[in-house]
Parts: structure tokens; sequence; C-alpha cells
């Protein structure tokens, strides 16, 4: 290997982990809602929901995750769970390098969902930027302050709806809120029971989450619970809503077996949530399905 081929395959590299930080398999989970939300109400496709999709498929993703796994470097050294698509373990020398790229990959991006925007969409736009920021930078640090985790968390997920749903200029109804309601509980529900695979990394590294909390059991049942409470809320949603309602079984019966887990076999549900990361995938094709049916009724 010559001495000029070396940095070149370093910068690549280098280059391969940051955008493995923003953990390229979860992409979708923050640009479906997006674009789901402005295409149904606009009906049309056009340049903001192709830019708006974009910005919530990879830059928002980046610095979300990102800022992260900066800022999480020590205590993700001890968690078996980081190094692949569960996150990246970022050397420090890319530390810096991933915080510029996260800042100067959503400055254009934000700028013209502003210039498009209106009041309702500017806020739930910084909304969703504080959320992604707050959750890990320091001082702030929201992951460590427990249940505003699990509330923060879910906001990465369902506020580029809101934002896709105040761009479009789409009204308020019972069924958006019941919708959104839903949402979020299922976001709440998927970072709990994520976190429970990390009470032991996380207690030893003196972080603190809904998991550490109120331990391994408590945060499981309490993931479920928020699961059946989202699919019942889909029930009371307009045609085809209540279909959704289904899409809760699935992490209902991932998760269920760990009804009785303990704090010190916490680490074996990481099974369920491998499970849980492809059920994303299954729950997004239905999503889409209905979502179709919905536009054609």
């Amino acid at each position: 290997m010559s001495a000029a081929a070396s940095p070149t395959r370093g910068i690549g590299h280098d280059i391969a982990q940051i955008v493995l930080s923003s953990r390229p398999i979860s992409w979708i989970n923050t640009a479906f809602p997006f674009a789901a939300a402005y295409l149904l109400s606009t009906r049309e496709v056009d340049l903001t929901l192709v830019i708006g999709t974009l910005y919530f498929l990879i830059p928002y993703n980046l610095a979300m995750y990102g800022i992260n796994d900066v800022f999480d470097y020590a205590s993700d050294l001890a968690n078996p769970r980081k190094g692949g698509i569960e996150g990246a373990l970022l050397a420090p020398r890319i530390h810096r390098a991933t915080l510029w790229a996260a800042a100067l990959t959503n400055l254009p991006f934000l700028a013209y969902l502003v210039a498009v925007g209106g009041p309702a969409s500017w806020i739930w736009l910084a909304v969703s930027v504080f959320a992604v920021i707050a959750y890990s930078a320091p001082v702030l640090r929201f992951k460590e302050r427990p249940f505003l985790d699990s509330v923060t968390s879910s906001t990465h997920f369902v506020s580029p709806a809101i934002v896709g749903l105040a761009l479009a200029g789409a009204g308020v109804t019972p069924g958006a809120v019941l919708t959104l309601t839903a949402f979020f509980l299922w976001g709440m529900a998927a970072h709990a029971f994520g976190a429970v695979q990390d009470i032991g990394p996380d207690r030893d590294a003196g972080i603190s989450s809904i998991a550490t909390v109120i331990g391994a059991r408590a945060t499981v049942r309490l993931s479920l619970v928020l699961w059946i409470v989202a699919g019942a809320a889909m029930l009371l949603t307009p045609w085809p809503g209540p279909l959704a309602a289904l899409l809760a079984l699935p992490y209902v019966v991932n998760a269920a077996p760990w009804w009785n887990v303990t704090d010190d076999t916490s680490a074996t549900t990481n099974r369920a949530w491998r499970r849980f990361i492809a059920l994303n995938y299954f729950s997004g094709f239905l999503a889409t399905m209905i979502l179709i049916l919905a536009w054609v009724s």
C-alpha cells in the first residue's frame, strides 16, 4: 500500500463511519411520517415534499444519532451493542467532523423549509430540531432525565409528521389528533423498551433513564400498556384508521415474553429489540397499504 493511498482510505473510512452513525437502517422511521402527512394533506408531489423527505431521511438522522454517538462515546465503549447497526462507535478523532457534518447538512434544508413555511411549521420545526439536540447535547441531556427521555425520543418521530401537516396547511381534526397521539404513545413505548437492554451499561456509566429508575420489569410492562393504548386509540379514528390498530399487536407479542424480566436479565431483551427493528419495516409496509386505502377512499 502506497503512502499516498493511505489518507484516502482513511478519509473514506471516516465518512463511512459518520454515515453509519446516522443509523441508515432507521432513516425511514422519520422520513415516512413527514412524507405521509404532507402527501395525504396536499395530494401532490412537489419540491417541498421531496426536500422535506430528504431532510428527514438523512440530515435529520445524522444530527440526531451523530450528536448522540459523539457525546455518548465514553459509555458506548462499555456497551456491547455499539459498533454496528444499533449505533456507531465513533473514534474521538472524527467527533468534531461528525458535528460539523450534522450542522452543514441540516442548515440548507432547514433554510428551505423555513422559507416555504409559516409560523405553525416554524414552531414545530423548531421543536423537532430542539428535541434532536436536547436529547444528547451536554447540559441539556434529556436522555438522562427519566420519562423526559421517552417523551423526547418520541418527539423525534412524531414531530416530522406534524411539520408535514403544518407545511401542507392541514387543519386540526379529531382524527389527526388521535392518530398523532397514538403515534406518540407508540414512540414512548419503543424508547422505553429499548432502554431496558442498556440498564447494565447505563448504570455502570452513571447514566439515568426511564429503565434504570423504575427497573426492567416495570419498564417492559409500561411499554406494553402504551402499545395497547396506542392501538386502542386508532380504533377511534375515521376509516381506514382503525386498521392501524392491528399494527400494535406485533410489538405487544414481541415484548410480552419479557413481562417478568429482571434487571439482571435485562440484556436479553436485545433479542426482542432486534426483532423490533425488523418489525418497523413490516409495520411500515402495512401502514403504506392503509395510507393508499385512505388516498383512494
